[in-house]
């Protein structure tokens, strides 16, 4: 009996793992067929085309058609990882999405009202009305009520261009603003959000501010704790906006392989009857 068993448990995940090298190949497959359409018509959607899969019916035309499948092998394997990431990205925020969709967009802005509004009278006692920690509680407070009211508006727009430029970067400031106000409050969280900001504030003022000397005015007058705390809220919210660009063109280029009709589980390869 215990073979029995053994030999079904070898049998599922030999067809575990064939799935997932089917679902790599056919990733991979769409990848590159996206990459030659950039040149060539009728490449991706050849199988669902009366014409078929363009080909080249010259000498010159076949080189430049191989030249460019060439070029597309390492391009394509160096976007493959990031495609995973995009497929991690929209799996998860698919799951935000749906649990903002049940309770609509009013739901949304009253339930951070509730919370920022919490926090920020919790920084009134703490604080003082008078203090700058409050001050900078209420405008993270704010700021990550206003961007989840905008992420939800302009999700609900449609189109990946307005998701991309405005709904991403608004749901990742609401995402990053929370550990942020903690950190104030919390000595245990600070050690890790308010000390890891630091080194982060220096990269961007060595690589990405340096520009025009901007990284000197920046860094002679401002101060991370300056104004209760407030400049560490400024500095995510300036790492917020970019990563929500990078991670919306990530789940784009997901949806070039996988799309958005299917499982969007990375852990999983794309369907069998994609291919």
């Amino acid at each position: 009996m215990w073979r029995g068993a053994f030999a079904d448990k070898m049998a599922t995940e030999a067809r575990s793992r064939d799935g997932v090298v089917d679902g790599v190949r056919i990733d991979l497959i769409r990848l590159h067929e996206t990459w030659m359409e950039l040149l060539f018509p009728r490449q991706r959607t050849a199988k669902h085309s009366v014409l078929g899969k363009w080909q080249p019916s010259s000498t010159v035309d076949t080189a430049k058609y191989r030249l460019w499948s060439a070029v597309g092998v390492p391009v394509v394997g160096l976007l493959y990882p990031l495609m995973l990431v995009g497929l991690a990205t929209r799996f998860y925020a698919r799951r935000f999405d749906s649990a903002a969709t049940r309770i609509g967009l009013v739901g949304v802005v009253v339930l951070m009202t509730l919370i920022w509004g919490g926090l920020t009278v919790l920084a009134r006692v703490q604080f003082g009305a008078n203090a700058r920690g409050f001050y900078a509680v209420l405008a993270a407070s704010i700021v990550a009520i206003a961007a989840s009211g905008l992420a939800m508006t302009f999700r609900s727009v449609g189109g990946r261009a307005v998701s991309v430029a405005v709904a991403y970067p608004f749901g990742m400031t609401a995402v990053l603003l929370p550990p942020v106000v903690a950190a104030l409050f919390s000595p245990a969280v600070g050690d890790v959000v308010l000390t890891g900001s630091v080194p982060l504030a220096e990269w961007l003022l060595d690589k990405v501010f340096f520009v025009g000397g901007f990284d000197e005015y920046l860094s002679s007058n401002y101060d991370l704790d300056q104004w209760g705390g407030l400049g560490y809220v400024i500095l995510w919210f300036v790492v917020a906006v970019p990563l929500g660009w990078v991670l919306g063109i990530l789940v784009s280029l997901a949806n070039l392989a996988r799309p958005s009709g299917e499982d969007d589980d990375p852990r999983a390869g794309a369907a069998p009857d994609a291919e």
